[in-house]
């Protein structure tokens, strides 16, 4: 009895471990096909997706031109959020000719001579500093175009990214490069020659004049802040806006007397600017008037005006009796005329443009001063 039941037993066991063994080969064997057809469907998407690859065409296989068009179309702040995407598109992005249209359009209006000759001279002030200090290394490393870091550009429009990528992000720009100078005017950080109209704000003693400041400007509020000669009421004012700056005029310095070469043609109702300062220690600003008729002259066909050795210079921003209506000067012998109780007028200049008067007329008070 007991040699039947070892025999059993003997059966039983060795049958369980056939079973294990046919089980575990069956698994191996199950999990070898999966792997392999795993690895195999892998490899061929992978070449599927190469292949995908190969026929897609990246922005910079495009020819030149055709990318240079399309640059063109950009705006400022997203050509420079392409310099973020590539070193290639960054050295595009930064060329002057995608630039040049860029600043004509916005700052085009105010970048006069003046203007222009001291962004020239503030870029030629950094390239020295810049050029001394690398001298004084004992390996200089610099090109020929030294590039600065523009971190960050605030005026940036926020729908594009830029401003996402972290606090190490950096733009960079030659000095002497368009994309460099646009970048300092709209943030504010270059003060430039211009002149204002109406100065602090209509003051009603600044009415219908315009004078020489250093202004920035202010991208938050769209407007300028602007920085007036020492001598005045106020030395600086805020919030001034597009419509009441013009270039800087690089022909006539503010305590320069302006050449009047056009005395012997004005005729009664042409317009004209006349320098106008209170003190000789002030510095000219530019006052609008009116040609007027002298005071023996009813206007009518007879006028004989035009021929006279005096000619009448008028205001019309001030009532008829007040003693700032009206002046008279001196077409061949005029130089600066006036005291100290009056004022003491300048140069003289006729505007010859339409666009020139009504800029002025824009400026016209609601009521006449006293």
């Amino acid at each position: 009895m007991e040699k039947q039941y070892l025999t059993f037993l003997s059966f039983c066991f060795s049958n369980t471990i056939c079973g294990l063994l046919i089980v575990s080969w069956l698994a191996r064997s199950i999990i070898r096909n999966g792997l392999i057809r795993t690895l195999a469907w892998r490899k061929e998407r992978k070449k599927k997706k190469n292949q995908e690859d190969k026929n897609k065409m990246s922005l910079l296989d495009l020819p030149d031109l055709t990318l240079d068009c399309i640059l063109e179309k950009l705006s400022p702040s997203e050509l420079c959020a392409m310099t973020c995407v590539c070193s290639e598109l960054r050295d595009k992005c930064v060329s002057d000719h995608l630039w040049e249209k860029h600043m004509e359009k916005k700052w085009g209006r105010l970048m006069g001579d003046a203007a222009t000759q001291e962004w020239k001279s503030h870029v030629a002030t950094i390239m020295r500093c810049l050029r001394s200090s690398s001298s004084r290394k004992s390996k200089p490393n610099w090109s020929s175009r030294f590039v600065a870091s523009l971190k960050p550009f605030a005026w940036l429009s926020s729908n594009h990214g830029c401003e996402n990528r972290g606090s190490s992000s950096t733009y960079l720009a030659p000095i002497d490069s368009v994309m460099y100078w646009y970048s300092n005017l709209e943030n504010g950080k270059f003060w430039f020659p211009a002149q204002v109209y109406n100065r602090e704000n209509g003051h009603v003693g600044f009415m219908m004049s315009c004078y020489d400041a250093k202004i920035r400007y202010d991208f938050k509020t769209d407007t300028f802040q602007a920085r007036y000669s020492a001598h005045g009421r106020r030395a600086a004012e805020e919030k001034v806006t597009w419509q009441r700056l013009r270039p800087s005029q690089d022909d006539t310095k503010s305590r320069d007397l302006h050449v009047s070469d056009c005395l012997h043609g004005l005729r009664p109702g042409d317009h004209f600017e006349i320098q106008w300062r209170r003190t000789k220690e002030f510095p000219y600003g530019w006052w609008f008037g009116i040609v007027g008729h002298l005071q023996n002259c009813d206007g009518g066909e007879n006028c004989r005006c035009h021929s006279d050795e005096n000619v009448v210079m008028e205001f019309r921003q001030f009532r008829q009796e007040s003693p700032w209506r009206r002046t008279v000067i001196n077409r061949k012998e005029h130089r600066e005329t006036g005291d100290e109780e009056n004022g003491f007028y300048g140069g003289v200049k006729k505007l010859g443009t339409e666009e020139e008067i009504s800029t002025w007329k824009r400026l016209w008070p609601s009521q006449a001063l006293e």
